[in-house]
This record gives structure tokens, C-alpha cells and sequence, in this order.
């Protein structure tokens, strides 16, 4: 939306002060000037974009929109048949992120038929719970009241369960935790390196690294990406959110899982040791543990993995690996 610009209250208290100078300072104004019989540089004194008319009528130039402004309502979707979270997010300029957040359970492969809430702009589509109040709202999302309430064009008395509303979330600063500090205070929507600086030695797809198990039709495929590093060395939270998983599991020996405020979830694999536990709310660039070599690994290094809807899905880019 573009701003509307009006004259300041400096540019007022100026503009009367000019004024009043000029009176006191030319007491023999004629009679004839003072019935209108002005040149136009007189008519219009003009400063900045402040314009005194004749009658000292202050003229504050507006800007026109020209294009519409956005609907606040939430965008609801029905899946079609072939549908990707991809396609959709491109179809809407949405974010995968805003897509996961606004509708928290989603699953992959997407189910046609199903509705899907998607925000106008950027943001997150809420559907309000009994005890829901516009603070609590605002807290959670890290906004205040007057925008949950002046966005949706609603009053406090309007909020009521099973109502969606829009919750716009500026996107340079992100989602705040439950604790109502910043999930993300490195880098908002955006995934960090959880290694600093480390090279990837193998990418996220299908590998003829016969060490690696079958997945989605292909003998051996990887569903992360590996990050060299030493055993001991620190792994940090590439993104914030709250922590849904550790101990040992299958492949990927000691690991922590981190469910993010998006609704996306980042496992942390092959770890020598943890020091987060589950439940506990993390920002990203806290330390969840350090680099191993358990599970199904050869030497020390970190295997981190993004799942979107229960899938692996490729989490590059990685800032500052």
C-alpha cells in the first residue's frame, strides 16, 4: 500500500512563522493587495511540498493509489488433483513457510479437496481458539492489538472460536516464540548454517552412495544434506521454534528434532551428544549439541534435514555454510 504523505506539524508551525514575519516586517502593504490583486508568486508561497494559497489556506499535496489496495479477507483454496505446495505458493506469491504456518497439520502428498488458508499478504491466517483474546493473539505472533484488530476490521467483542483471521507479520523481523522473544534474530525466514562456515560434502537427492537408504522410487537417496565438521564442534538451531524429538532413531543415531514457528521441522542427525530437551523453546543460533558420528555414518559430520508436511525436502540455501 502506498503512504498517504500530509503536511507535518513542523512544516505548519514554519509556514505560520514565515507568514507572520512577512506581515510584521511590511506594514505599508497596499490596499490593493490586500483586495486580491496579487501576482501568483504572492498567491503561492510554497515550502517543500507545503503550499500557502491565497487566504493563507494551506494546500498538502496527497498521493493517489493506483493500484488496488489489498483485500484483507484470507484466501481459502481447494487442492486440486496434481497440486505441489510449490505450485500453489508460486500461484499465490505466497511462502512455503506461510503456507505451512496458516494451516498447522499438513501433510505431503497434498489430498485434493482439501482446504487450504492462505494469507493475502505476508503473514499468517489464524483460526481463533476459546480463550484467544487480541493480546494474546498479538503476543504470540508478535504484533500488537490495533494491528489484529484494525487489519481484520474487527472489535475485541467480535472475536469469537473457529473464526480465521489475518495476522500480518512483517517479514524483515519474522515470527516471534511463545516466550514472545524473535524465533529468528540471524536471519528472518531464513535458514541458517548450523555449522558456521562448513563445506557440504554430499547434497540433498538420489546418490550412488549405496550407504544410503531407498526412498521415493530411487534405490539410494539422501534426504539432507551432510556438513563437515570435527567431533565436539557446537551444532546451532538453523532456525527457532520448539524442540519435538531426541534420543536415538533409526538412521540418524542420536539426533534433535526442532519444529519451527512456521510449522516446518529440521532434524539435527548423527550428534555425539544434546543439549536441548524436548518441549523446550529455542531461537535460532541457540546450540542443540554437538557433531558425532552415530547412526548410520562414517566419520564426524552433521546430517541436517528440512521436512515440509512430513516430507524431506531440500533446505538450501543455508546461510553462511
Amino acid at each position: 500500500m502506498r503512504s498517504y504523505r500530509f503536511a507535518s506539524h513542523a512544516a505548519v508551525l514554519l509556514i505560520a512563522m514565515a507568514m507572520w514575519s512577512y506581515g510584521a516586517g511590511n506594514q505599508n502593504v497596499s490596499l490593493a493587495s490586500r483586495s486580491g490583486a496579487v501576482d501568483a508568486q504572492a498567491a503561492n508561497a510554497q515550502l517543500g511540498d507545503v503550499v500557502v494559497g491565497r487566504d493563507s489556506t494551506i494546500i498538502a499535496p496527497i498521493s493517489i493509489p493506483v493500484a488496488p489496495l489489498p483485500d484483507h479477507r484470507p484466501i481459502q483454496y481447494t487442492i486440486k488433483a496434481d497440486d505441489t505446495l510449490l505450485a500453489i505458493a508460486k500461484s499465490f506469491t505466497v511462502t512455503l513457510r506461510e503456507i505451512t504456518w496458516s494451516n498447522p497439520g499438513l501433510r505431503q502428498p497434498l489430498k485434493a479437496g482439501k482446504l487450504l488458508w492462505l494469507p493475502p499478504v505476508p503473514g499468517v491466517v489464524v483460526q481463533v481458539r476459546k480463550g484467544d483474546t487480541p493480546a494474546s493473539l498479538a503476543t504470540a505472533f508478535g504484533t500488537d492489538v490495533p494491528t489484529v484488530l484494525g487489519f481484520n476490521r474487527i472489535r475485541a467483542t467480535d472475536l469469537t472460536p473457529g473464526m480465521h483471521l489475518v495476522i500480518p507479520i512483517d517479514p524483515t523481523v519474522g515470527p516471534s516464540l511463545s516466550t514472545g522473544l524473535p524465533a529468528d534474530p540471524l536471519h528472518p525466514e531464513a535458514l541458517v548454517c548450523p555449522i558456521k562456515g562448513a563445506k557440504m560434502i554430499q547434497g540433498f537427492g538420489p546418490t550412488n552412495f549405496a550407504l544410503e537408504p531407498s526412498y521415493a522410487g530411487y534405490l539410494h537417496f539422501h534426504s539432507g544434506v551432510d556438513l563437515l565438521a570435527d567431533y565436539g564442534t557446537p551444532i546451532l538451531a538453523a532456525a527457532g521454534g520448539k524442540v519435538t524429538a531426541t534420543g536415538m532413531a533409526d538412521y540418524f543415531g542420536l539426533r534433535v528434532e526442532v519444529t519451527d514457528t512456521y510449522g516446518l521441522v529440521e532434524i539435527y542427525a548423527h550428534m555425539q551428544d544434546v543439549s536441548v530437551g524436548v518441549g523446550q523453546v529455542i531461537q535460532q543460533g541457540a546450540t542443540v549439541g554437538t557433531v558425532g558420528s552415530t547412526g548410520l555414518s562414517i566419520g564426524s559430520h552433521l546430517h541436517f534435514q528440512l521436512e515440509v508436511g512430513g516430507t524431506p525436502t531440500d533446505p538450501l540455501p543455508l546461510i553462511g555454510c
